[in-house]
């Protein structure tokens, strides 16, 4: 065998490199899957206003725009939530695909949105884009924009 006649160095040369390689593969692996476990979370926390753990996967300089044109901030969505003035009752994720780059995964998707805005009730379909970035190892959403189907 090959790996019989290399000495102990030799074999860590050759087994470092290959370590390295498949645990990057790994971890793009688990980037996309998780960015895409958070994303449907999300939905989860607007729907149940649990601000806390939406505040911390919001980044300070989100944008959020929504399918007429209104674009919101990271204070903006909180507040918003809270006050009621936008209620999510229910999301319904029809597809959701995601690819990575480097530090950032991009979400693309459609669903049903069942909301309320200042407590009129309204069903849209939409297609979105959600853009994250890994920022010292906590996934934070950093683009929202959505559009009607």
């Amino acid at each position: 065998m090959i790996f019989a006649e290399m000495n102990a160095k030799q074999t860590m040369k050759l087994f470092f490199p290959i370590f390295f390689l498949i645990s990057g593969i790994c971890h793009a692996q688990s980037g996309k899957e998780d960015v895409l476990a958070l994303h449907k979370k999300k939905f989860e926390w607007m729907s149940s206003k649990q601000l806390d753990s939406l505040s911390a996967l919001l980044d300070k300089d989100v944008l959020y725009i929504h399918s007429n044109g209104w674009i919101e901030t990271k204070e903006d969505v909180l507040g918003n939530l809270e006050s009621g003035k936008l209620s999510y009752r229910k999301v319904t994720v029809d597809k959701a695909d995601a690819r990575e780059y480097e530090n950032t995964v991009i979400v693309q998707g459609s669903g049903l949105f069942e909301v309320a805005l200042e407590g009129k009730p309204l069903d849209i379909k939409l297609n979105y884009t959600e853009v994250y970035v890994n920022v010292d190892g906590e996934w934070k959403l950093v683009s929202r924009h959505a559009c009607k189907i």
